[in-house]
């Protein structure tokens, strides 16, 4: 089993797509900042995954724009080079590589059993984008493979992840049977609960960049005066009283949960805090704790980004940290198979 014998602390391995010109709230609140909390306690691998982003169509000068924001907000939120490894995935090559070796002991079932590739592929037949491609439908391999490359011990996932995890871990152990003890059979490290943060316009439905619209969502990047002009325009619920409940209020209900998570305050001590104030001021108060928050990762952003050859020398500095483990996994794997040297 390869392992890093110099570093005793437990690797974590997570990544996240540049599909957009901003992460959103939900982003933030489920995976960025609890990614900062875990760099002093594991050895901590982070990427941006650029490979995933184009299994949908993508603009090239875009793509190569939105990674060098990810990256950048991921630096802002306080990510930092000399605590973890942040690099951009299409950096090491062996990411595609370990991904067609463990496509091939990959079974086409076990592959179609995978749920997101069936609601990924649907909304890219709905926008007219044309037939879901070959690498939507294999991209849980290549995240198998940005797992076990790295041997990560633990991996930061969500719900909607698990299954993929499961099948990353059945590769590993599928891979350690047929050719020797290889790879660590990762476990999920369950972020801390974040209840899921909903678009404001549609209380029922999750926040997120493919489904809701501009006014539903909050940027990380966005102005002050467009934060609260949204908070302000969330979708409420009859009455005036600012208490959770899920079937007859989920706007209130999703604003509070939003206010608990960034104030660390229960939501019931909330709603005590609130009562006989109203929808109006609690909107208010909310609006100036997310203005709090996000602005100085977005004024971080700008500054990292104003600074474009510091930040690709950092990027750079990740990716070699990465290639190093990377190679390591990748030259005992080649033998294993029976690839010449």
């Amino acid at each position: 089993m390869l392992c890093s014998p110099q570093n005793p602390r437990k690797r974590v391995l997570s990544g996240i797509q540049p599909t957009a010109d901003s992460f959103h709230l939900g982003n933030y609140l489920g995976a960025v900042r609890q990614w900062v909390a875990l760099q002093d306690e594991y050895d901590a691998f982070y990427c941006v995954v650029d490979l995933h982003a184009i299994t949908v169509p993508q603009d090239p000068q875009t793509l190569r724009r939105r990674t060098k924001v990810a990256a950048a907000q991921l630096l802002a939120a306080g990510l930092d080079p000399d605590r973890c490894t942040l690099f951009v995935q299409s950096h090491v090559r062996e990411h595609t590589e370990l991904a067609w070796i463990l496509g091939c002991i990959t079974g086409f079932g076990e592959a179609s059993r995978m749920t997101q590739f069936k609601d990924k592929s649907a909304k890219a037949v709905s926008a007219k984008s044309g037939e879901a491609s070959v690498g939507l439908f294999t991209y849980p391999v290549l995240q198998a493979a940005d797992i076990l490359l790295y041997n990560a011990d633990q991996v930061p996932v969500g719900e909607d992840q698990r299954q993929h995890l499961e099948l990353s871990r059945t590769l590993a152990q599928r891979f350690n049977h047929r050719y020797g003890e290889t790879f660590t059979v990762p476990q999920p490290y369950i972020l801390k609960e974040v209840a899921k943060i909903y678009d404001l316009q549609d209380p029922t439905a999750k926040m997120s960049k493919s489904s809701s619209s501009p006014q539903g969502i909050i940027d990380v990047l966005d102005e002050p005066s467009v934060i609260r002009k949204k908070i302000a325009r969330a979708v409420t619920d009859p009455g005036a009283e600012v208490t959770a409940d899920e079937e007859n209020k989920p706007g209130v209900t999703n604003l509070l949960r939003i206010y608990s998570a960034l104030s660390a305050e229960p939501v019931n001590a909330l709603e005590d805090k609130y009562t006989g104030v109203g929808y109006g001021g609690f909107k208010k108060d909310l609006a100036e704790l997310i203005v709090a928050t996000l602005t100085p990762v977005r004024e971080r952003t700008q500054a990292i980004l104003g600074d474009e050859p510091a930040l690709e020398r950092t990027l750079e500095h990740g990716a070699a940290n990465a290639r190093k483990a990377a190679a390591q996994t990748m030259t005992a794997v080649r033998d294993l198979i029976g690839f010449l040297s």
